[in-house]
């Protein structure tokens, strides 16, 4: 008569290590393939996005599948007008930028006293913001970075790129000043915010022991309670 195998119970050490590794390997995954964290650290998308939200980027909605199942597993589309972008900057490769796609290739994009055209016809944008009711004008006395901001193109938006710009127009550094944006640079969609954070005005000139205190205090009427899991459409 055989006898009956006892599988030795595991301890606990070796179970809390067996979870940690399993949970860091399904945070790793989802951390490299379907999500990140992310902070809006300019005014640049103002008041669509706020410097202080803290946001999960969807990083494989672009992505260009390469095995069939991937397409069942991780659906994905092309870049289309009107989408965010989260993108490695063209000037400082280790920052990341967050836009709003104005134009794909084949677009033609014309900007005339801060109106944007695409393929001649105006655009119905009810999100942008100007901050500056002045319009720069060619024959101003204004540099040229100045009246680029107000008047640009018309260009035509190359394969393998997007025309990109900030919903908070006359202060976003953009398409209109560092040219087309190489589809390859895109890192995924700005999804869901999940915390949200009023920050203060010049934070390191406010850093003494009050300042401090001052912070702790009042950091529960700094939330911004209505933006938790606002989903960007």
């Amino acid at each position: 008569m055989k006898k009956d195998k006892v599988q030795k119970a595991k301890g606990p050490i070796r179970e809390y290590a067996e979870l940690i590794a399993e949970t860091s390997v399904f945070v790793f995954f989802i951390m490299t393939f379907v999500a990140q964290a992310a902070q809006i650290p300019t005014p640049s998308m103002e008041k669509t996005m706020l410097v202080g939200d803290h946001i999960l980027i969807n990083k494989f909605i672009y992505a260009q599948p390469v095995l069939p199942a991937e397409k069942l597993l991780l659906p994905s589309r092309p870049i289309e007008r009107n989408d965010f972008v989260i993108f490695k900057s063209l000037e400082e490769p280790d920052k990341d930028v967050v836009k709003r796609v104005i134009a794909v290739a084949g677009d033609k994009v014309e900007i005339r006293a801060k109106r944007v055209y695409v393929n001649d016809a105006p655009l119905r944008e009810k999100y942008k913001v100007h901050i500056d009711s002045q319009v720069y004008a060619e024959e101003g006395r204004f540099s040229h970075e100045g009246y680029r901001r107000d008047n640009f193109g018309p260009v035509v938006v190359p394969d393998g790129h997007v025309f990109a710009m900030g919903d908070n127009r006359d202060n976003s550094l953009d398409s209109r000043f560092w040219g087309f944006l190489p589809v390859s640079r895109v890192k995924g969609r700005p999804w869901l915010v999940y915390f949200s954070y009023e920050t203060l005005e010049n934070p390191h000139l406010r850093n003494s022991p009050k300042d401090r205190l001052d912070k702790l205090v009042r950091a529960v009427t700094r939330i911004r309670w209505k933006r938790i899991l606002k989903v960007y459409r």
